[in-house]
């Protein structure tokens, strides 16, 4: 059976619960929104398999998580998509580390029907009408935020609940490779 999951990255816990207090607050002013109870995360793609390509998957990023060093994340600023998300966006500094975690990621999963991020951020909500987009933006007006990446998550949907929930973490390890070396060996 097919099941979703994603592979995102987690700031720090502090962090999580700051912006589980930020999403409580906009929703006193607005109401119930989409995201409201997603746990804070950069997403970083989205893809479907069934549980027996899982295993395959997790050594995938087992290996390329391996490859990463640490690094800090600034998260300093607000911003909005059209699609009335409005979202916490990290300091172009971070976004040039992040990037390219994200895009070797995507690679190393080598799947057709992965759903891609590319624009780093942690959405605080997703679909506002322009009104509720504007409530947040003078809610939410300054941040200064750090955390340490240091690993990936991977998450499945729960497709009751429709929420995601962690399934396993995959350690940087450190071990940058050298780029023509990372094919595979198999």
């Amino acid at each position: 059976m097919e099941k979703k999951y994603s592979v995102v990255i987690h700031p720090s816990p502090e962090i999580i619960e700051d912006i589980k207090t930020m999403k409580e607050h906009l929703a006193t002013k607005i109401g119930w929104f989409n995201s409201k109870n997603s746990v804070a995360h950069i997403t970083i793609c989205e893809f479907t398999t069934d549980d027996s390509q899982l295993d395959k998957f997790k050594q995938k990023l087992f290996n390329i998580c391996d490859t990463f060093t640490p690094f800090q994340v600034h998260l300093d600023d607000f911003g909005s998509y059209e699609s009335g998300a409005f979202f916490i966006a990290p300091s172009e500094e971070s976004k040039k580390s992040l990037q390219p975690v994200m895009k070797k990621t995507q690679k190393a999963l080598l799947l057709s029907n992965l759903k891609k991020s590319s624009d780093p951020h942690i959405s605080i909500s997703r679909k506002l009408t322009p009104e509720n987009l504007k409530v947040a933006s003078q809610l939410f007006t300054t941040i200064a935020m750090d955390f340490s990446c240091e690993e990936i998550i991977l998450r499945e949907l729960d497709p009751v609940k429709k929420q995601f929930f962690v399934i396993d973490k995959f350690p940087f390890g450190s071990n940058p490779q050298p780029e023509l070396i990372q094919g595979s060996l198999f």
